[in-house]
């Protein structure tokens, strides 16, 4: 029996070394978080979709799809800063794994009644908020176990890896909430998204990780955010680039939400959009595959300078009349986007305390969507008064100037990526350079 183990172990090692893994994907626990990750980003594209047009089938109101909308996204803010006091005190694997299966039992419940014919827009909107506190319970504990499923010299690749899966999945994830939405409908679609998490939470609970719990007696929850914030505001860099994603979503969520669907709609159709949020995402795609490979030394501000061409989608729908300048735009917005993501998500990463890990992810979600509701609602009276075109050009500006500003920082320009030591107990024994050879019988 050993012999036969020491023979797997053999044909794993020589089948390593001649696929073209990344090198996180060569540990266990990482493949079953970034399949937990993935499988539960493509589930959550599909229910916006599903969501909106449940709420019109039953009659609703433009008003009364935002209230629900909203409501889910209030109830997701308030709870992720709570989700990151809760991951640096309890088994992030436990506030994964439980999140995910009260996830699945609530998008379960809501998929019933809407295929039953019992749903009512007030209960659609009670349960998406239910939802939204028990899914950002877990988000700050997410991403503070990518640090815990590799060893520190895998952490760049599992960073990158993890970031492409899940914005390939969400991609994913929009076009087939369309597809079903139209072919089973809405409370099917999102029976699917319950099935996504209930196969999350198979994932999370095989998870073999150990986390360092903080000794001794923990304070209040009011003095764990509070340290969470020292913390935050310990480092220039990691305030500032919140606070400039802050002004990224009040003025880029309205500009997306609101006007693109009818500038675009307007002057090229309405399928016009569609493409554009397509390629859009290509770019994603695109910068998660460059991410694989390039990992420069300052990182951190490499990505900052990328981030400014974001303002490239807003002005080329503010500017141009040609179709195919609007699309270099949307894929060069998702490129800047995703590629300062993962560097972002690296700095955070190797930079931050493990014990305030989960708390700083809640601040970094919390601080970066706090103030979308807001431009979400004022973006339509603002480009009203000053006209369409003008304000989106306003938008371009504000958002390429300040990522930008932000590159005044000494502390955003020096950061540098720690040069990774390599940690022999957590990897895989010695793998040969060449593919095997085949065997002579």
């Amino acid at each position: 029996m050993l012999t036969g183990r020491l023979v797997a172990n053999s044909s794993l090692a020589n089948y390593y070394s001649w696929v073209p893994l990344p090198a996180s994907l060569r540990h266990r626990d990482f493949r079953l978080l970034v399949t937990g990750t993935a499988t539960s980003a493509l589930g959550n594209a599909i229910t916006p979709v599903a969501l909106a047009f449940a709420v019109l089938d039953l009659g609703g109101s433009a008003t009364e799809l935002g209230l629900v909308v909203a409501a889910f996204a209030l109830a997701e803010v308030v709870t992720t800063l709570f989700g990151g006091v809760l991951g640096d005190r309890l088994p992030r694997k436990l506030m994964m794994e439980g999140s995910a299966a009260a996830s699945a039992v609530t998008q379960l419940v809501m998929a019933v009644t809407l295929i039953g014919g019992w749903a009512t827009i007030p209960l659609l909107g009670v349960v998406g908020a239910l939802n939204g506190c028990v899914a950002a319970l877990s988000q700050p504990s997410s991403r503070a176990m990518t640090r815990l499923t590799v060893p520190p010299d895998h952490l760049g690749s599992a960073v990158s890896v993890r970031a492409l899966l899940q914005t390939s999945a969400a991609t994913v994830g929009f076009v087939a909430g369309g597809l079903l939405v139209a072919t089973v409908g809405s409370g099917w679609a999102i029976g699917v998204d319950a099935a996504t998490y209930a196969v999350a939470a198979l994932c999370y609970s095989r998870l073999r990780v150990e986390q360092a719990t903080p000794e001794g007696e923990r304070g209040s929850i009011v003095a764990d955010l509070r340290e969470g914030a020292r913390e935050v505001l310990a480092h220039q860099w990691l305030w500032l680039l919140i606070g400039q994603a802050l002004v990224y979503h009040l003025f880029y969520g309205g500009a997306s939400g609101v006007l693109g669907p009818i500038v675009i709609g307007d002057e090229f159709g309405r399928s016009a959009w569609g493409l554009a949020m397509g390629t859009l995402m290509a770019g994603f795609v695109v910068g998660g595959l460059v991410c694989l490979r390039w990992r420069p030394r300052r990182s951190l501000y490499v990505g900052t300078v990328l981030l400014s061409l974001t303002a490239l989608f807003p002005l080329a729908m503010a500017l141009s009349d040609h179709l195919w300048v609007v699309m270099l735009g949307a894929f060069l917005h998702g490129f800047g986007l995703q590629v300062f993501d993962v560097f972002w998500d690296l700095a955070i990463q190797q930079n931050v305390d493990p014990d305030k890990l989960a708390r700083v992810y809640s601040f970094d979600m919390v601080g970066s969507f706090v103030a979308r509701p807001l431009g979400l609602a004022l973006t339509g009276p603002i480009a009203l008064a000053v006209g369409m075109q003008r304000w989106l050009v306003v938008v371009g500006v504000v958002m390429g100037a300040s990522a930008l500003l932000a590159l005044r920082s000494a502390e955003v320009r020096g950061l540098t990526v720690r040069p990774a030591v390599p940690s022999d107990s957590a990897q895989l024994p010695h793998l040969p350079s060449e593919p095997p050879a085949p065997v002579s019988r």
